[in-house]
């Protein structure tokens, strides 16, 4: 998810396009997990390849950890790259299993609260903010993590991060190719077993997910290692408008197989190359800043809500109005959550430790 570090960064070119596209990733993201409660069949759902945000980030990452820390992780040591990333992405861990868990506890719309012991809570909890995968609730589709579902994917940022500074930093080019060509291969093997790229979140699919950020890390590391940064004048705009379209694409179970791929291996890191070398409008600067740094905690704090509006549906039963009006305004209140999530918790808890950090 978001990577970026603005003390390792401050002293390097900033690229706000690519922070105002993870804005759009995540708020796709938060649109796609509203849209597929009301629709089970994803041929129905407008956003239905919203899911695909997450190979976005992926690729995100790899890009931005290899131009933030290539020349650096030998100079700061390993220890001190991985408090970086720990800080940096740590506290909303936390904060999206506290609120996960009080959504389990107090969901107002049903739940099987009396299906779990106290004892079985506390151990879902403690390995939630642990980021240790446990499938274990089944009225939660078995997710990895089920008080904040979406940590999957921070269980693999976090893997692809150790393997970053234990391996990938220091190998060749030639061997960063082959790595990137077999993870391709890895990513149509899923897609031709299952059908589609949407695994990786839930017990008969984690290894989905090491396939999903094995290639898009490794093209996003290739993007910057290899300068493959296109300059071109369309803007945050037209950039946002091409990411958007990828997730609108139309979720056929009949292509989704070749599609699928062919938007992750292909477009993504084009539009990774892209996003890094437009032009931006200053005037849009400022918005997309916020964007970015609005992203990781709109990401980590938005799937409570989903639990309790998935309860709402089944059991309330609402017409298509009242879900519109819903829909509408969770996608406004979410991201002023995520931003009061933002100004009272994570910067200050970040800002902490790394106070700490430095004195030590």
């Amino acid at each position: 998810m978001e990577t970026s570090d603005s003390g390792i960064l401050k002293t390097k070119q900033h690229f706000e396009i690519l922070d105002g596209l993870r804005g759009v990733a995540a708020l796709a993201v938060v649109t796609f997990h509203f849209m597929e409660i009301v629709f089970s069949d994803y041929s129905k759902n407008f956003i239905g390849h919203g899911f695909l945000a997450v190979d976005f980030f992926f690729c995100l990452s790899g890009f931005v950890i290899a131009y933030a820390y290539d020349d650096r992780v030998e100079k700061i040591g390993i220890l001190e790259f991985f408090k970086s990333r720990l800080i940096r992405l740590h506290p909303l861990v936390i904060f999206g299993s506290v609120l996960g868990l009080l959504a389990f506890l107090f969901d107002p719309f049903g739940g099987h609260l009396e299906l779990y012991s106290t004892g079985k809570i506390i151990l879902i909890f403690v390995l939630s903010v642990l980021l240790i995968p446990f499938p274990v609730v089944a009225d939660r589709a078995f997710n990895q993590f089920s008080f904040n579902a979406p940590a999957w994917s921070l269980f693999w940022e976090y893997v692809a991060n150790v393997f970053y500074a234990l391996v990938l930093c220091r190998v060749r080019k030639s061997f960063l190719i082959v790595l990137t060509i077999i993870s391709a291969g890895f990513i149509f093997y899923v897609t031709h077993r299952s059908g589609n790229l949407m695994g990786g979140w839930g017990k008969g699919n984690f290894w989905d997910g090491c396939a999903r950020v094995s290639y898009s890390f490794l093209a996003g590391m290739l993007v910057y290692r290899f300068n493959l940064i296109i300059k071109n004048k369309l803007g945050f705009i037209g950039l946002s408008v091409l990411l958007v379209l990828a997730f609108l694409m139309p979720f056929s179970n009949k292509w989704n197989w070749l599609s699928e791929p062919l938007v992750v291996i292909l477009y993504f890191p084009l539009l990774v190359a892209l996003g890094a070398g437009a032009a931006l409008t200053p005037g849009l600067k400022k918005g997309c800043v916020l964007s970015g740094k609005l992203s990781y905690p709109l990401y980590m704090t938005h799937y409570a809500v989903m639990w309790m509006f998935g309860n709402y549906l089944a059991s309330h039963k609402p017409g298509t109005g009242q879900l519109t009006l819903i829909i509408i305004t969770g996608l406004i209140v979410l991201p002023a959550f995520a931003y009061l999530v933002m100004v009272l918790y994570d910067q200050p808890v970040r800002n902490y430790l790394n106070r700490k950090r430095q004195k030590g």
